[in-house]
C-alpha cells in the first residue's frame, strides 16, 4: 500500500530503529512512496490525488475547482462553472420529496408553473433570485441560496449542465427539466 505524502518520514521515524539503507522495512516503504508517487504523476494536469478522511479510500481533486470525484479523471482539469438553482420537483421526479415537503404530489405542469411564477418574480425585481431559492427550491441547496458552488462537466445531469455551460455570468436560464424535477439556474462563475 502507498502513503500519503508527508507521512513518509514520519512512518521511517516510528518504524525503524536502524539508519541503514539495508532495513527492510525502510527498502519496502521507498518502493511504496515511489509507486504512490509515479501514480500521482501520471494523473492529468490540474488534479492532485487525496486520500479520504473518512473512508480511506483515493479520490481525486481538481486544483482549478476545489471539485472531488472518486474515478481517476482522464483528462486535464477544466475551469468548471459555478451556479445557484431553484428547483421544483413534482411527483415523477427521481426522489419526489425535499426539506419542504415529505412527499410531492403535483404534476409536472404544475411544477413548470410554479417556476415560471418565480422566474416572474425574479424577473420584475420583486425579490431576489438566492432570497426565493432558500424558502421556495425543493433542493438542499436552498440553505445556500441555491448555490452548488463550482463544478466541471459530468457532475450533473446532462440537460443541467448543457444549460448551465451556455449561460454567461449573470445570465438566468430558462425552464431546465432533468430527472431531478425543473429549474431555473443562474450562472454566477
Amino acid at each position: 500500500s502507498s502513503l500519503p505524502a508527508g507521512e513518509l518520514e514520519i512512518f521511517v521515524n516510528i518504524s525503524c530503529n536502524y539508519s541503514c539503507l539495508t532495513c527492510v522495512c525502510f527498502t519496502a516503504l521507498l518502493e511504496s512512496a515511489a509507486t504512490h508517487s509515479n501514480s500521482k504523476m501520471s494523473l492529468p494536469n490540474g488534479w492532485v490525488e487525496k486520500t479520504s478522511r473518512d473512508s480511506g479510500k483515493v479520490y481525486f481533486l481538481n486544483t482549478l475547482t476545489n471539485a472531488s470525484q472518486w474515478e481517476k479523471p482522464e483528462g486535464a482539469a477544466e475551469d468548471g462553472v459555478k451556479a445557484s438553482h431553484l428547483l421544483v420537483k413534482h411527483k415523477d421526479s427521481r426522489r419526489p420529496s425535499s426539506w419542504r415537503e415529505e412527499t410531492i404530489t403535483r404534476t409536472k405542469e404544475e411544477a413548470l408553473e410554479i417556476l415560471r411564477g418565480h422566474r416572474a418574480r425574479i424577473d420584475s425585481g420583486e425579490v431576489k433570485f438566492a432570497d426565493l431559492a432558500a424558502t421556495e427550491s425543493d433542493c438542499s441547496s436552498a440553505k445556500r441560496g441555491g448555490d452548488l458552488g463550482v463544478f466541471t462537466r459530468g457532475a450533473m445531469q446532462k440537460p443541467f449542465e448543457d444549460a448551465t455551460y451556455r449561460l454567461r455570468v449573470g445570465q438566468l436560464s430558462e425552464e431546465v427539466i432533468t430527472d431531478s424535477g425543473v429549474h431555473i439556474i443562474l450562472r454566477t462563475g
